[in-house]
């Protein structure tokens, strides 16, 4: 069941909202106050989605967006503020939708059907390699829950040993996969890559060094 904060400071409104997702087959979780939300992120983040008022007591909603964004939680703002100036602060900010109140249920539950929807397909895009989650899409990479930052072409260069795993590559193949062209400069430059993505992600069992050819990843590890 997906569970959905509903960080909202007036009773009735949060009342009702939970009531409807409640109806709808969520799991919603209410807070009144900014700064206890806030308190309670820092222990507990394993939300789907967060439907945020902007005016709230302690953090606002603009402050809390964030901390729920470092939390990979995506946020739905539901607020009185109907001005240009907040729309765009709030979306531009990384909110995924932007509600005015009043508002219709109907439509709200159809706008977290959607936001849920496209983090879903996200999320299916993952590949899971021992402790590593790799998202083809964000171009992250995690390992036991922690991000690890990748260059752009050791990210690349990973997905193409994924691509082809369980296959002997040779260092030209690889470049030539990376490039989409003829390579005419130096294959060393795989081996750097290949180094880095092994310290960085505990790969040396994972990705294996054939002598006088190229690499392999066993994707069986």
């Amino acid at each position: 069941m997906k569970r959905i904060l509903v960080i909202e400071d007036e009773n009735a409104i949060n009342d009702l909202i939970c009531m409807n997702l409640e109806v709808a087959g969520y799991e919603p979780v209410p807070f009144f106050d900014g700064e206890e939300f806030s308190r309670h992120l820092a222990e507990q983040d394993d939300y789907d989605l967060a439907l945020l008022d902007i005016m709230l007591p302690g953090k606002d909603g603009f402050v809390l967006l964030e901390e729920l964004k470092e939390h990979k939680i995506p946020v739905i703002y539901l607020t009185a503020k109907g001005d240009l100036p907040s729309k765009v602060r709030g979306l531009r900010n990384g909110a995924e939708d932007y509600m005015v109140k009043p508002f219709e249920m109907l439509e709200l539950l159809v706008r977290v059907d959607n936001v849920l929807k496209r983090f879903a397909e996200e999320d299916s895009e993952e590949i899971h390699i021992r402790d590593v989650v790799i998202n083809e899409k964000k171009r992250t990479v995690y390992k036991n829950g922690v991000e690890i930052p990748m260059q752009p072409m050791e990210f690349d260069c990973l997905l193409v040993f994924w691509k082809y795993r369980n296959r002997v590559m040779t260092r030209d193949q690889i470049l030539n996969i990376l490039w989409g062209v003829d390579f005419e400069g130096e294959s060393r430059t795989v081996d750097v890559h290949v180094g880095n993505i092994r310290k960085k992600l505990d790969f040396t069992d994972v990705i294996i060094t054939v002598p006088r050819v190229g690499y392999r990843m066993e994707a069986g590890v």
